[in-house]
């Protein structure tokens, strides 16, 4: 294992350190706890909080979306692993001025377990909880059992749009609607290259040959669809844009937001070598692409490989894009 790190026990709380003395006017730390993180602005009264959470080792995700026009607290836990009910409790208390709070986490067993949990707790202290699962990763389940799907990087689309709403003041019920339609209307496909190393493991969570990828396959090492010899970049995102778009099924004359995600390790450069592949394949299909992110969302450690979200859009959703976001991790104007 070579990594740039001191005791591999205290990697997680070193980075926080970092990232908190690094951004002092953006974020800060609660109940003398690390890993519960909300905004360091000051709140509004009334406006719906936004919270969020997971394992460690998904930079930019879940911190790094906790910002003006995003989410309003994130728990984090160690890597790969569900942070407390407890935790997550304590960042509902946090973040809540009066509108409820609504969580918007991945489909992950520890994460619904604990965020279930909080949210019963939080109801003790009246605050309201309402609960978006997002489940945009294609692979991990077919459409007709599509609850069991895992969150992947579409979770951003989720966060941009429900912070939006929440910005302009919209009550919870409204906002936890626009976040149900974004993940309804959200579709994800990946493709790994390499395994990743946990820290405190010192190993490689899995195996892939020089040769080999790995369609499908989750950002925690999850099994895919299938382990193929590696192919060029156009192949690639042609299995994944057929896959994605037959699933919901986006259609001629629908318009997207298109999503590249790299997972770590893999250069911007191949990032846009596969969404000119990506646009090309849409554009035949009819349909448009309106805004496109490229870059890193959502990562795992330092696996190599990429995944592709579409957005499926209509007004109200672009409305809620295009808007204003700020965090450390993220900045996009109007």
């Amino acid at each position: 294992m070579k990594k740039i790190i001191n005791d591999p026990k205290n990697f997680v709380n070193e980075m926080i350190e970092g990232i908190l003395l690094a951004h002092p006017k953006d974020l800060k730390f609660i109940n003398n706890d690390l890993r519960c993180l909300v905004r360091a602005d000051e709140k509004k009264k009334g406006k719906v909080g936004i919270a969020t959470g997971g394992g460690s080792g998904h930079l930019p995700l879940f911190l790094g979306y906790v910002g003006k026009g995003l989410a309003d607290g994130v728990v984090i836990g160690n890597v790969f692993a569900s942070p407390s009910a407890q935790q997550m409790c304590e960042v509902t208390k946090e973040i809540d001025s009066g509108g409820g709070v609504l969580y918007i986490y991945g489909n992950y067993g520890g994460d619904v377990m604990n965020f279930d949990m909080a949210a019963e707790m939080a109801e003790i202290d009246d605050i309201r909880v309402e609960q978006i699962l997002c489940t945009d990763d294609v692979a991990s389940s077919p459409e007709s059992s599509k609850t069991k799907r895992r969150g992947v990087a579409g979770l951003f689309f989720a966060y941009k749009i429900a912070g939006a709403y929440a910005e302009e003041m919209a009550n919870l019920d409204e906002v936890k609607r626009v976040a149900e339609k974004t993940v309804n209307n959200t579709r994800t496909m990946g493709v790994a290259l390499s395994p990743c190393i946990v820290p405190e493991v010192g190993k490689p969570t899995f195996v892939i040959g020089d040769e080999e990828m790995e369609i499908g396959m989750g950002i925690h090492g999850e099994p895919g669809i299938s382990k193929d010899k590696l192919m060029t970049a156009d192949e690639i995102v042609k299995i994944m844009i057929d896959k994605i778009v037959e699933d919901l099924p986006y259609k001629s004359g629908d318009e997207v937001s298109v999503l590249v995600n790299g997972l770590g390790a893999t250069p911007k450069e191949e990032l846009y070598i596969s969404y000119r592949k990506a646009h090309k394949l849409l554009e035949s299909n009819g349909i448009k692409v309106y805004r496109t992110y490229i870059g890193e969302f959502a990562t795992s450690m330092e696996m190599a490989g990429m995944s592709i979200s579409l957005l499926k859009l209509d007004d109200e959703l672009k409305k809620l894009l295009d808007a204003p976001a700020y965090s450390p991790f993220f900045q996009q104007m109007k």
